[in-house]
């Protein structure tokens, strides 16, 4: 039986205006995918609701390889005392930056900073195939080093620091929580991944999902691993900081949620992923929507079930502030 979309989201997705380029791009077409997505990000920022009471400040990261990556701190207007933080760490399948998806992001981050009253961090990390695998999961990993150094300054709690992704973010999340375990520090609260993009394995459709309003498609899916791993893709030996779902240890990882729309192409990764986490002893959270595609919230943000899902990461995100741990 296939799925359905929830009325409220594809009334919102049908409204929305066509992209620059309406052809579904063949595999590996990244320059088109590029421009079609920041036509999109554009128009999710220009609606996205407005929130106040958050401050922005602008500094840099320098990278041990030299570079020099932007990073935006985002501070609510008001804060109760020192609590948490988290390095949020944006999408776009592998192959966006900043540039490409910075204003729908800039909304995106504002809104949870405004509901939380949790500060976070966002980094314009270095993406493929310009910068391949191991680079954007090194470059989130300084940002969170940037952040742990400096919570004393900036009056974070180092014992409440979270890695918030979603979609590629989420699964830099994930690596970088891999990453912090394995290399001893910092010591996180919370992993929280939205839809994330897990496992370079995802390339046979799901029958259940239909191909109309598919927003991350598996020709995308192809093309954006394709770029981070290039003829590594979907071969035996891709290492888990680049796809986390081949990570065969998943204990000692911190309290972690996830979320997915049943309609999206990685929702049986992602469930399987919280699964394994359970089995590992992690205290885990998932929510599956049902009508929902990839991107659901920042494609229709009025939608009831939008409402529900951002409520529930920020419910998460509040007990960094509340408490010593997000469990």
């Amino acid at each position: 039986m296939t799925l359905v979309h929830d009325p409220e989201v594809l009334a919102a997705m049908l409204a929305a205006p066509p992209p620059p380029d309406p052809t579904p791009p063949p595999v590996g077409d990244i320059a088109t995918r590029r421009r079609n997505a920041t036509a999109n990000f554009d128009m999710i920022g220009a609606a996205y609701p407005a929130v106040a009471g958050v401050t922005v400040e602008r500094d840099v990261l320098v990278t041990a390889d030299g570079a020099e990556l932007a990073l935006l701190w985002y501070q609510p207007d008001v804060t109760e005392s020192a609590g948490g933080a988290a390095l949020y760490l944006h999408g776009g399948g592998m192959i966006l930056d900043l540039e490409h998806t910075g204003r729908g992001y800039d909304a995106v981050v504002r809104s949870d900073v405004a509901h939380s009253k949790v500060p976070m961090l966002m980094v314009d990390y270095r993406a493929a195939p310009e910068h391949p695998h191991p680079t954007p999961a090194e470059d989130c990993y300084a940002a969170l080093g940037w952040l742990a150094e400096r919570a004393g300054q900036l009056g974070v709690d180092p014992a409440r620091l979270a890695v918030v992704g979603d979609s590629a973010g989420g699964a830099l999340a994930a690596a970088v929580a891999l990453m912090a375990r394995d290399r001893g520090c910092p010591s996180l609260a919370l992993q929280l991944l939205v839809y994330p993009m897990l496992d370079d394995r995802t390339t046979v459709p799901d029958p259940q999902i239909p191909v109309e309003g598919m927003v991350w498609t598996y020709d995308d899916n192809r093309t954006g691993w394709g770029a981070l791993l290039g003829d590594r893709a979907g071969g035996p030996d891709v290492p888990s900081y680049a796809a986390p779902a081949r990570e065969t240890d998943l204990s000692g990882l911190p309290p972690t949620y996830l979320d997915t729309g049943d309609l999206d192409i990685f929702r049986a990764e992602i469930v399987g992923h919280a699964a394994r986490l359970a089995a590992a002893g992690v205290a885990t959270e998932l929510h599956v929507y049902p009508g929902c595609p990839h991107g659901f919230e920042m494609l229709a943000p009025a939608a009831a079930v939008s409402r529900h899902a951002v409520d529930n990461r920020v419910r998460r995100l509040q007990a960094l502030r509340d408490d010593a741990t997000a469990e």
